[in-house]
């Protein structure tokens, strides 16, 4: 499949390039500095833009099969919180993703995976009232756009997913999902969340949100003490 990466710079966005590579699918790999980044990696077509820019997207859209979404912003929530986004706007999930998909039901491209975050929408009352406050207090900016970020993608009329996956981390943990919310350990590696945002790819979506987390440590209920990642990069 030819399948396009929007916010391919990012932890998970390269995970997920790496994962839908060696899956065999024709990548295109879409971010402001996409050319930078991957300039040395043969079999993957990178396209600079700005995913708030519906030309961009759309430029980007059209002739793919499918589009993966881990738009977010790379620096540190306390600084965000505190004095915003240096260079990128903190409603630039949202915005990015209804570009997205409006550049997709253009170009009658029908499958849609968005990376999200625990705690966001369906998983948000399994939040433990510590990392509520944490939400609240220090996230809450970004937790809205990401609340308005799945509105987009419910409202799109795609073949969608929504993944949420819990705390990010670089390890190599493996990953287990849910439907309903449950959580199976407190982190998951992002190179395990790009191998969930590849699968779904190929394995076509019914409008269902998936929640990710590490696979170590089963535990399930609402109360576990899990939040959403902070960044969704």
């Amino acid at each position: 499949m030819r399948v396009l990466v929007v916010g391919a710079t990012g932890g998970s966005g390269r995970a997920a390039v790496e994962a839908l590579t060696s899956r065999g699918h024709e990548v295109t790999a879409f971010a402001r500095r996409a050319g930078a980044a991957y300039a040395e990696r043969a079999g993957i077509r990178a396209v600079d833009g700005d995913a708030t820019v519906p030309e961009d997207v759309d430029r980007a859209v059209r002739g793919q099969d499918a589009v993966v979404v881990t738009l977010g912003i790379s620096e540190h929530p306390l600084r965000v919180r505190l004095r915003g986004s240096r260079g990128t706007p903190m409603d630039v999930r949202s915005r990015g993703t209804a570009a997205v998909a409006a550049a997709m039901r253009a170009h009658g491209v029908p499958r849609l995976v968005v990376q999200s975050s625990y705690g966001v929408g369906t998983t948000r009352e399994w939040l433990p009232l510590s990392s509520r406050l944490v939400f609240a207090l220090l996230l809450r900016p970004q937790i809205a756009d990401h609340e308005r970020q799945e509105r987009v993608v419910r409202d799109s009329g795609l073949d969608w997913t929504i993944v949420q996956p819990v705390y990010l981390t670089d390890g190599d943990d493996p990953a287990a999902t849910s439907p309903d919310g449950d959580v199976a350990g407190m982190r998951v590696s992002r190179r395990a969340v790009g191998g969930v945002l590849a699968d779904l790819v190929a394995t076509g979506g019914d409008g269902r949100c998936l929640a990710v987390s590490g696979a170590a440590v089963p535990s399930t209920g609402p109360g576990l003490p899990t939040v959403g990642s902070a960044r969704a990069s």
